[in-house]
């Protein structure tokens, strides 16, 4: 089973920073576009932000200008990097991998939780 394992969440106060980290299996990694999505109480799972394997990137307009995400694809790593946080950032952050050919499946982490206190 691919596992995709996630870090670097916690408690941080409003205005904080914080840096995710994700480590996908190579042969899953260098085949897939990756994205972190999130999902906050009671709400559906939304995107945040998705880098291809090209290195485009793309990113919902609540987070614009505040997360940032990279990929090292000699480390088979993706990053999410976050700034400026906000108590409505506050949600469980999950990395996603999506093969890019056929049948394009798509792997999940278990998540990780960021808390932002105000």
């Amino acid at each position: 089973q691919v596992q995709l394992v996630e870090s670097g969440g916690g408690l941080v106060q409003f205005g904080g920073s914080l840096r995710l980290s994700c480590a996908a299996p190579g042969s899953i990694f260098s085949r897939s576009d990756m994205g972190w999505y999130r999902q906050a109480p009671g709400k559906q799972r939304e995107l945040v932000a998705v880098i291809t394997i090209g290195g485009s990137t793309n990113y919902a307009d609540s987070v614009k200008g505040r997360l940032t995400i990279s990929r090292d694809n000699a480390k088979n790593r993706v990053y999410l990097q976050m700034t400026s946080l906000k108590p409505e950032d506050t949600a469980v952050y999950y990395c996603n991998a999506h093969l890019i050919y056929w049948p394009r499946n798509e792997y999940w982490g278990q998540g990780t939780q960021v808390t932002v206190s105000s």
